[in-house]
């Protein structure tokens, strides 16, 4: 009988190579101030964006720079790549999937050119935000730096 309280923990593969930092560092008080909800972001050393779970696309913003999953156990995640680079419209990001696809954690999502993004002075910190907060009941990460694909933390859920 108690089995039907387990508690849902997702893990989660890190997106982007490079360092995990605080969610409350991100330069931009729409993230930092969680008005999204609660996550992390990324200072990334690479422009390939991965899945860190595994479910379905749900939201692909029309400029290619944040991308929403569902993943398999029901949380929602957002990637969105840098800080005001809606502003780019969509120059020097590559898409790589639709909304509907189901993928895997790995799985590529987007390809930016971060020159082409730092050119355009534009933060490359990438905020990866749960947008359900009332699904989270605790998110662990390790603030430290990773190669893309490995396992950064996990999102334990109600």
């Amino acid at each position: 009988m108690l089995g039907i309280f387990k508690k849902k923990t997702v893990n989660l593969m890190m997106p982007i190579e490079g360092q995990v930092i605080s969610i409350e560092a991100v330069p931009d008080p729409a993230f930092s101030q969680k008005m999204l909800g609660d996550g992390f972001a990324i200072k990334p050393n690479s422009g390939n964006v991965y899945s860190p779970v595994s479910g379905k696309i749900v939201q692909r913003f029309p400029t290619n720079h944040a991308i929403g999953i569902e993943s398999t156990e029901g949380l929602e995640v957002l990637i969105h790549f840098g800080i005001n680079t809606v502003e780019l419209n969509g120059e020097g990001f590559k898409n790589h999937v639709e909304v509907g696809d189901y993928i895997e954690a790995g799985d590529l999502l987007l390809t930016v050119d971060i020159d082409y993004v730092k050119d355009h002075e534009k933060s490359l910190i990438t905020p990866i935000v749960f947008t359900k907060s009332d699904q989270i009941k605790k998110i662990v990460v390790d603030y430290s730096d990773f190669e893309a694909n490995q396992k950064c933390g996990r999102v334990d859920m109600h």
